[in-house]
Protein backbone atom coordinates (compact mmCIF):
# COMPACT_ATOMS: atom_id res chain seq x y z
CA UNK A 1 0.00 0.00 0.00
CA UNK A 2 1.66 3.27 -1.20
CA UNK A 3 0.07 7.04 0.36
CA UNK A 4 -0.12 9.95 -1.31
CA UNK A 5 -0.29 13.15 0.36
CA UNK A 6 -1.57 16.21 -1.80
CA UNK A 7 -1.98 19.56 -0.20
CA UNK A 8 -3.33 23.08 -1.13
CA UNK A 9 -5.06 22.34 -4.53
CA UNK A 10 -6.43 26.15 -4.33
CA UNK A 11 -9.37 25.62 -6.73
CA UNK A 12 -7.12 23.98 -9.45
CA UNK A 13 -9.39 21.02 -10.49
CA UNK A 14 -7.93 20.53 -13.83
CA UNK A 15 -4.43 20.27 -12.24
CA UNK A 16 -5.20 17.61 -9.62
CA UNK A 17 -7.01 15.62 -12.40
CA UNK A 18 -3.52 15.88 -13.98
CA UNK A 19 -1.75 14.83 -11.19
CA UNK A 20 -4.26 11.83 -10.57
CA UNK A 21 -3.55 10.84 -13.94
CA UNK A 22 0.03 10.30 -13.85
CA UNK A 23 0.26 8.23 -10.34
CA UNK A 24 0.14 4.63 -10.62
CA UNK A 25 -2.32 4.13 -8.05
CA UNK A 26 -4.63 1.39 -6.95
CA UNK A 27 -7.40 0.59 -4.30
CA UNK A 28 -5.60 -0.27 -1.97
CA UNK A 29 -3.22 2.50 -1.98
CA UNK A 30 -4.40 5.92 0.63
CA UNK A 31 -4.33 9.28 -0.49
CA UNK A 32 -4.16 12.43 2.47
CA UNK A 33 -4.99 15.76 1.00
CA UNK A 34 -3.59 18.46 3.56
CA UNK A 35 -6.38 21.12 2.96
CA UNK A 36 -7.04 24.19 0.98
CA UNK A 37 -9.10 22.82 -1.42
CA UNK A 38 -10.16 26.11 -2.45
CA UNK A 39 -9.24 29.80 -3.23
CA UNK A 40 -7.70 30.60 -5.83
CA UNK A 41 -8.25 28.93 -8.92
CA UNK A 42 -11.68 29.36 -10.33
CA UNK A 43 -13.16 25.48 -9.85
CA UNK A 44 -13.44 25.26 -6.48
CA UNK A 45 -17.04 23.93 -6.09
CA UNK A 46 -15.99 21.55 -8.79
CA UNK A 47 -12.84 20.57 -6.87
CA UNK A 48 -15.01 20.14 -3.39
CA UNK A 49 -17.43 17.99 -5.78
CA UNK A 50 -14.93 15.72 -7.31
CA UNK A 51 -13.11 14.98 -4.00
CA UNK A 52 -16.28 13.92 -2.43
CA UNK A 53 -16.69 11.60 -5.64
CA UNK A 54 -12.74 10.59 -5.96
CA UNK A 55 -13.42 9.17 -2.12
CA UNK A 56 -16.60 7.11 -3.12
CA UNK A 57 -14.25 4.82 -4.87
CA UNK A 58 -10.49 5.50 -2.75
CA UNK A 59 -9.23 5.51 0.94
CA UNK A 60 -9.06 9.45 1.50
CA UNK A 61 -8.62 11.15 4.69
CA UNK A 62 -9.46 15.16 4.32
CA UNK A 63 -7.60 17.49 6.45
CA UNK A 64 -8.95 21.56 7.17
CA UNK A 65 -6.99 24.02 5.42
CA UNK A 66 -7.48 27.96 6.77
CA UNK A 67 -9.16 28.51 3.55
CA UNK A 68 -11.33 25.56 4.00
CA UNK A 69 -12.38 26.65 7.14
CA UNK A 70 -13.46 30.56 5.76
CA UNK A 71 -15.55 28.77 3.08
CA UNK A 72 -17.32 26.74 5.43
CA UNK A 73 -18.38 29.67 7.64
CA UNK A 74 -19.32 30.98 4.75
CA UNK A 75 -21.85 28.23 3.44
CA UNK A 76 -22.60 28.12 7.47
CA UNK A 77 -23.09 31.59 8.39
CA UNK A 78 -23.12 33.41 5.58
CA UNK A 79 -19.84 35.12 6.57
CA UNK A 80 -18.23 36.86 4.10
CA UNK A 81 -15.02 37.78 5.97
CA UNK A 82 -13.03 40.61 4.16
CA UNK A 83 -9.44 38.76 4.41
CA UNK A 84 -10.89 36.06 2.72
CA UNK A 85 -12.65 37.50 0.25
CA UNK A 86 -9.39 39.23 -0.96
CA UNK A 87 -7.27 36.36 -0.35
CA UNK A 88 -9.19 34.20 -3.08
CA UNK A 89 -12.34 33.84 -1.20
CA UNK A 90 -13.92 36.34 -3.93
CA UNK A 91 -12.85 33.37 -6.58
CA UNK A 92 -14.78 30.79 -4.44
CA UNK A 93 -17.91 32.67 -3.82
CA UNK A 94 -17.88 33.03 -7.73
CA UNK A 95 -17.74 29.14 -8.65
CA UNK A 96 -20.73 28.99 -5.92
CA UNK A 97 -23.62 30.79 -7.72
CA UNK A 98 -24.51 27.81 -9.83
CA UNK A 99 -25.05 25.18 -7.10
CA UNK A 100 -27.98 23.50 -5.85
CA UNK A 101 -29.02 24.18 -2.21
CA UNK A 102 -28.40 20.33 -2.29
CA UNK A 103 -24.94 20.60 -3.31
CA UNK A 104 -23.98 23.25 -0.87
CA UNK A 105 -25.70 21.20 1.98
CA UNK A 106 -23.40 18.55 0.73
CA UNK A 107 -20.37 20.54 0.85
CA UNK A 108 -20.99 21.79 4.09
CA UNK A 109 -21.64 18.49 5.19
CA UNK A 110 -17.87 17.47 3.61
CA UNK A 111 -16.22 20.78 5.05
CA UNK A 112 -17.90 20.19 8.57
CA UNK A 113 -16.21 16.68 8.32
CA UNK A 114 -12.80 17.68 7.70
CA UNK A 115 -10.39 16.95 10.28
CA UNK A 116 -7.19 19.19 11.97
CA UNK A 117 -4.47 16.65 11.65
CA UNK A 118 -3.96 12.73 11.16
CA UNK A 119 -1.66 10.36 12.62
CA UNK A 120 -0.83 7.16 10.84
CA UNK A 121 0.11 3.86 11.94
CA UNK A 122 4.22 4.43 11.21
CA UNK A 123 3.96 7.82 13.49
CA UNK A 124 3.79 10.08 10.15
CA UNK A 125 1.93 13.50 11.17
CA UNK A 126 -0.12 15.18 8.36
CA UNK A 127 -1.40 18.67 9.27
CA UNK A 128 -2.13 21.73 6.98
CA UNK A 129 0.21 24.64 9.00
CA UNK A 130 1.77 23.07 11.49
CA UNK A 131 1.22 23.05 15.29
CA UNK A 132 3.00 24.90 18.21
CA UNK A 133 2.99 22.33 21.57
CA UNK A 134 5.72 20.40 22.16
CA UNK A 135 3.35 17.83 23.35
CA UNK A 136 1.58 17.41 20.12
CA UNK A 137 -1.44 19.23 18.32
CA UNK A 138 -3.73 17.63 19.81
CA UNK A 139 -2.65 19.61 23.29
CA UNK A 140 -2.98 22.81 21.27
CA UNK A 141 -5.18 25.54 23.31
CA UNK A 142 -6.41 27.02 20.20
CA UNK A 143 -6.97 24.13 18.06
CA UNK A 144 -6.97 26.23 15.08
CA UNK A 145 -3.73 26.80 14.86
CA UNK A 146 -3.07 23.90 13.23
CA UNK A 147 -4.18 25.07 9.65
CA UNK A 148 -2.95 28.62 10.44
CA UNK A 149 0.23 28.86 11.98
CA UNK A 150 3.22 28.54 10.32
CA UNK A 151 5.94 28.85 13.13
CA UNK A 152 6.68 24.87 12.48
CA UNK A 153 7.94 25.82 9.36
CA UNK A 154 9.79 28.84 10.28
CA UNK A 155 11.24 26.81 13.40
CA UNK A 156 12.49 24.16 10.70
CA UNK A 157 13.80 26.65 8.03
CA UNK A 158 15.82 28.17 10.88
CA UNK A 159 17.52 25.09 12.39
CA UNK A 160 21.14 24.29 12.54
CA UNK A 161 21.00 21.64 9.78
CA UNK A 162 24.14 19.90 12.60
CA UNK A 163 21.39 19.31 15.33
CA UNK A 164 20.32 16.16 15.83
CA UNK A 165 17.64 14.94 17.81
CA UNK A 166 19.92 13.69 20.59
CA UNK A 167 20.94 17.27 21.17
CA UNK A 168 19.20 19.31 24.18
CA UNK A 169 18.63 22.38 21.92
CA UNK A 170 16.62 19.74 19.32
CA UNK A 171 13.05 20.90 19.31
CA UNK A 172 10.96 18.93 21.08
CA UNK A 173 8.09 18.92 18.74
CA UNK A 174 10.16 17.07 16.46
CA UNK A 175 10.87 14.49 18.47
CA UNK A 176 7.05 13.48 18.57
CA UNK A 177 6.79 11.84 15.33
CA UNK A 178 8.52 9.79 12.77
CA UNK A 179 7.84 12.45 9.88
CA UNK A 180 5.69 15.79 9.66
CA UNK A 181 3.53 16.21 6.53
CA UNK A 182 2.48 20.28 6.20
CA UNK A 183 1.20 22.34 3.55
CA UNK A 184 -0.21 25.69 3.80
CA UNK A 185 3.33 27.90 3.47
CA UNK A 186 4.39 28.24 -0.42
CA UNK A 187 7.63 27.18 -0.81
CA UNK A 188 8.77 28.61 -4.51
CA UNK A 189 10.19 31.79 -3.26
CA UNK A 190 12.80 29.63 -2.38
CA UNK A 191 14.41 29.10 -5.14
CA UNK A 192 13.90 25.60 -4.82
CA UNK A 193 11.18 22.89 -4.04
CA UNK A 194 11.32 20.90 -0.68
Amino acid sequence: MKTFVVGDIHGGLRALEEVLELLPYTAEDKFIFLGDYVDGWSDASATIAFLIDFAKSNSCVFLRGNHDYLLEQYLAKNDQNPLWLRSGGDTTLKSYVTITPEERAVHLEFLENLINYYIDDQNRLFVHAGFTNQHGPDKEFYPNLVYWDRTLWEMACAMNPDLTPESIYYPARLKLFKEIYIGHTPTFKLGFYT
